[in-house]
């Protein structure tokens, strides 16, 4: 492995995190990547809080997190394996990529303010630009969320 590849250890914090997806406060959704093997899987961590901005108007008397932000939880857990894997490698990290399919989204438990989220995504193919995840949450041993993502490497034009 790479001298950068050290940088990784497990657990990848915020700083780290920061430096791997363009996302900021308040839309960077995850805190931790607690665990990772390179090119399949990755568990990552995001801690709910009642400070969230959207706890709000989502619900006023109870909050609860949207089912949307749960997805783009996920969809940038999806971001952060390939881009760590990519650094693993040596490499100065993967492209960006984009959202581009859900498929088969479910949302089988309310998300409310101390719960952790515990992030896992998998990687199903990877193939010319494209990128077929498996993503699941759960809160305390339950699934919460689940969906198929697909994302697509940006292009410029």
């Amino acid at each position: 492995m790479s001298d950068y590849a050290a940088d990784f250890s497990l657990p990848v914090q915020v700083e780290q995190i920061q430096q791997l997806l363009p996302h900021r406060y308040p839309f960077l959704l995850v805190d931790r990547v607690i665990e990772l093997e390179p090119d399949t899987r990755v568990v990552a961590l995001k801690n709910v809080t009642i400070n969230e901005p959207f706890f709000q108007g989502h619900f006023p008397g109870h909050p609860v997190m949207p089912g949307v932000l749960i997805v783009e939880a996920m969809a940038q857990t999806a971001g952060l394996l390939t881009q760590i894997s990519s650094r693993m490698k040596g490499n100065q990290g993967s492209p960006l990529f984009y959202l581009a399919k859900i498929d088969n989204a479910r949302f089988t438990f309310p998300v409310v303010p101390g719960d952790q989220l515990r992030l896992e995504v998998t990687l199903k193919r990877l193939m010319r630009g494209m990128g077929l995840f498996m993503a699941r949450t759960v809160v305390d041993g339950k699934e919460v969320a689940s969906c198929e993502l697909m994302c697509a490497a940006r292009s410029d034009k």
